[in-house]
Formats: structure tokens, sequence, C-alpha cells
């Protein structure tokens, strides 16, 4: 269990780490250190409210790839059983979900369009990889309770 954590952690990093942590950074940089020290507006909260949805959302999918499926966020080191509870109930792919509001809600915060832009780029890169890599890949780990759980679930929301 502690392996598995461990990996977990090394995937979180490594995945949305970089895709909500260091590129927005640097997409940022001139942006963040002068954003706190105004008074905030509406839109600032409602950014903030955003990424923290995102985050609640992308770390307990993680737990239930940990806990449900024996695995990872990675496709590199894969869950072993078929996630389909939690929020998986109701998306097939919540993670990517809170990813995305992550982005937007940090979008938003900082009135970035170059980081809307990045988040539509982003938003695309899912979509493809998704339906080409990751969807093939289940129904091949998975059979036919995945494709059962296609049909009952929508891809995002």
């Amino acid at each position: 269990m502690l392996s598995l954590i461990i990996r977990n952690l090394i995937f979180t990093v490594l995945q949305p780490g970089l895709v909500t942590g260091l590129i927005p950074y640097l997409i940022l940089q001139d942006k963040i250190s002068t954003t706190f020290v105004r008074p905030w507006q509406f839109y600032k909260y409602l950014g903030a409210i955003g990424f923290v949805a995102g985050l609640i959302i992308m770390l307990w999918c993680i737990a239930s790839f940990a806990i449900d499926g024996l695995g990872t966020l990675s496709p590199a080191d894969p869950t072993k059983k078929l996630v389909i509870t939690r929020l998986y109930k109701f998306s097939r792919n919540p993670m990517y979900v809170g990813v995305m509001l992550m982005l937007i809600g940090q979008a938003i915060f900082y009135q970035s369009t170059f980081l809307l832009v990045y988040l539509i780029g982003i938003f695309l890169a899912f979509n493809l990889f998704v339906i080409f890599k990751e969807e093939p890949r289940l129904r091949k780990d998975f059979g036919e309770d995945y494709n059962n759980y296609c049909r009952k679930v929508r891809r995002w929301i």
C-alpha cells in the first residue's frame, strides 16, 4: 500500500502537477506577483472556487484509483480494476473534468487570455487522448464491463 501511495504522489506531481501547476506558472509569471497585493474582486473569488473544486475532484479521483482500482492515475501504471464508483458513476473522466476546472479557475482568477488558449489546447489534447488511446486500452483490458459502463455513463459530464 505504501508503494501505491508513493507512486500516486509521483504521478500526481508529474502529470496534473505539470499541467495545472508548472505550465500555468510559466504562462502567468508576470501576473502572479501582483495578484495578491490588490483587493480581491468577485472574479477572483469565482476563480478560486473553481480551482479548489477542481482540485478536490482530482484528488478524490486519485484516491478512487488507488482504493477501488488498485493503481494510479498514470497510463504507465494503470488500475488493476475498472473504477466505476464514486465520481465515476457520473462521468467516465471526472479527473480530467477536475483538471479543466482548475485551469478554468486559474484563467478567471488571473484574467489570462493566454491561459484560456492553453486550457482549450489541453481540453483538445485530453479529448484526443481519451478517444484514441485511453478508451481502446480500457476496452482491451476490461472488455464487456467497460462497454456496459460506457453505455451507462457519459464521457465528460
